[in-house]
Order: C-alpha cells, then sequence, then structure tokens
C-alpha cells in the first residue's frame, strides 16, 4: 500500500502517507529506527513506483476521507526507507499538487547535498530534517551512514536549501541514552542558529529500535538539549516529539490534563506553572500529587527549577 491514513500527527494535523520506498531501503541504518534494520543501504536515486499510480492511491484515500467527512490537512512523504531516494519524487509532488493539499515530506538528510534533491524539496511545503548531531564520530555511531556520505556536504546542503526554499523548515533531533553528547547540543545549536528552522524537534525513541540495546535519553539531557536549542532559537521555536497519545496542544479545561499535555511538549517553569495554577484556581498540591505518581518530574537547569511530564518509554 502506497498511500495510507488520514493519520494523526502532532506537526500536521491530520495527515496522509505516501509510502513511495519499498521496506526498508535507505541510506541510513540508524540504531535507534523504529523500522527495523536496513535492508538495502542505497545513495544513487532511482524509480520504484509509477508517479501516475501514487497519483491514483492519493485520490482515492482523499476522496474516501470527504465521504466519511474527514479533512486531510497534508500529504505527507514518510516511507519505509529514505524518500529522496525516489528519483521521481519532484514528478510525484507536481502530480499530487492537484489534489490542493499542502505536501510534507520527512527526510534523513542524507542526499540533500545534492542540487536535484533540493529542488524536488522546494516543491513541498513542509520539510522535516533529520539533525540528530553534527560531529563526525557521533554521526557514524548514530546514524550509520552509506560509506560514501560526507557530514560536512549534508549540512553545507542543509544551509543551500534554507536559502531558497519559503515553505516551513523544523528539524528533528533524536536523543538516546548511553550517548555521551558532551559539547554536541552546543554544536547543534550554533548550527540551529545559522539554519533558522521554523521549530527543532527533539524526539526519542518511542517503539521498539532496530538495536535492542537503544532506549530513549533520559528526561535530564532532553532538558539540556532544550535549554540550549531554545536559548540559540528563542523557546517557542524549540519543541519535544516524546511520542504521548493524543494531540498534546489541546487544552481541556482540566489543570492535571493541561500541565501533563504542556510539559509534553516543553518543560515548564517553576513560575510559568504557578501562574497556570493560579489561572484554573488550583494550588500547588495538583503539582505534588503528580510527582508523587510519577506523571510529572521535578528537573534543574542554569538554577532554575523545571517540571517536565515523565518519560513512559523509558520503562519500556
Amino acid at each position: 500500500m502506497i498511500a495510507f491514513g488520514p493519520v494523526p500527527s502532532r506537526r500536521l494535523g491530520k495527515s496522509l502517507g505516501i509510502n513511495n520506498i519499498p521496506y526498508k531501503v535507505c541510506s541510513y541504518a540508524c540504531v535507534y529506527c523504529q523500522i527495523g534494520r536496513t535492508i538495502r543501504m542505497e545513495v544513487e536515486r532511482r524509480a520504484f513506483y509509477n508517479p501516475g499510480l501514487i497519483l491514483k492511491e492519493a485520490k482515492e484515500k482523499v476522496e474516501k476521507a470527504r465521504v466519511k467527512g474527514e479533512h486531510v490537512d497534508y500529504i505527507t512523504f514518510v516511507p519505509d526507507g529514505e524518500p529522496t531516494l525516489d528519483i521521481n519524487l519532484g514528478r510525484e509532488a507536481e502530480l499530487l499538487k492537484e489534489l490542493g493539499i499542502p505536501l510534507a515530506i520527512l527526510t534523513n538528510s542524507s542526499l540533500i547535498w545534492r542540487e536535484d534533491v533540493r529542488e524536488d524539496l522546494i516543491k513541498f511545503d513542509f520539510v522535516s530534517l533529520k539533525l540528530d548531531v553534527v560531529s563526525e564520530q557521533l554521526w557514524r555511531k548514530i546514524d550509520r551512514p552509506h560509506k560514501s556520505l560526507k557530514l560536512d556536504e549534508i549540512l553545507d546542503g542543509m544551509l543551500k536549501f534554507r536559502k531558497s526554499f519559503k515553505g516551513k523548515l523544523v528539524t528533528e533531533t533524536m536523543l538516546i541514552d548511553g550517548i555521551n553528547y558532551g559539547d554536541e547540543f552546543e554544536e547543534i545549536a550554533e548550527f540551529l542558529k545559522e539554519l533558522k528552522p521554523d521549530i527543532a524537534y527533539i524526539a526519542i525513541p518511542t517503539r521498539p529500535p532496530a538495536e535492542r540495546w537503544v532506549k530513549p535519553a533520559n528526561e535530564e539531557t532532553i532538558n539540556e538539549a532544550f535549554q540550549i536549542f531554545a536559548k540559540a532559537l528563542g523557546s517557542d521555536r524549540v519543541e519535544y516529539l516524546i511520542g504521548y497519545e493524543g494531540n498534546a496542544f489541546v487544552f481541556t479545561g482540566n489543570v492535571e490534563e493541561d500541565l501533563l499535555s504542556i510539559t509534553s511538549v516543553h518543560p515548564m517553569r517553576e513560575d510559568a506553572v504557578k501562574d497556570l495554577l493560579k489561572k484554573a484556581n488550583a494550588e500547588w498540591d495538583v503539582v505534588e500529587k503528580l510527582l508523587k505518581e510519577g506523571k510529572l518530574i521535578e528537573l534543574e537547569y542554569d538554577g532554575k527549577r523545571f517540571y517536565m511530564r515523565k518519560l513512559r518509554s523509558r520503562n519500556l
């Protein structure tokens, strides 16, 4: 099945997925990949499916969704491998535009050093670029790229793309346990400052990874990355993607749910929590209750106290 959904996406609302790459053809073999181990490592672009077939399947799905009264916010290329390996990607984007729905793509960025790939990506409205690390050693350890790829060329390609892309650009940084990040967050933040993404997402694995030893980074590490990225970009342009069910942006009117919703996307400073409680006409014992139940965690950073939703995925 090439077209699937629509499925709820915190970044994209209701998203109709396009699986334009067969399982599991990729330019990376990321240790945390939640699709599984890479079966075929490739970096040369080639044809996989007929672009007309992709349009046909997407059209059918969109029509079925509309009959059911479902709105499709984005058509998203999110396949079982690296979408930019598809040499017909630009043509497929052009065909899908006739459906009148914004186009999104989630790429590992590995081929963005190529001009033809950048030209294809410009045709999308929303582009998500993987940016796990900016140092060679950690890149090879975590993302395990095809041996012909060069990190400096990829980073340079991202900056070139940013200069010409007029749509919404986001980055995604996956954090895992057991990695000595050292000064890596500061170095990523410096690159982000130059790249100027609309949003820099911080993610963790939420489903079984390719390698059994991989676990999500702990809350302290995630909070540290958030604070450092936020210093470079502003806190309104850094968000978590930590895999909680439902829509983290919906306010329920229930102060406990509101607290857990917000802190699954952003850590909240103690004074911000107090302000929210005041608006809800609630007392601090709400926070104490959530801490006691293990739903909320208290963190210290740069002399300030923060609250973050406890990561259930750490217990998997």
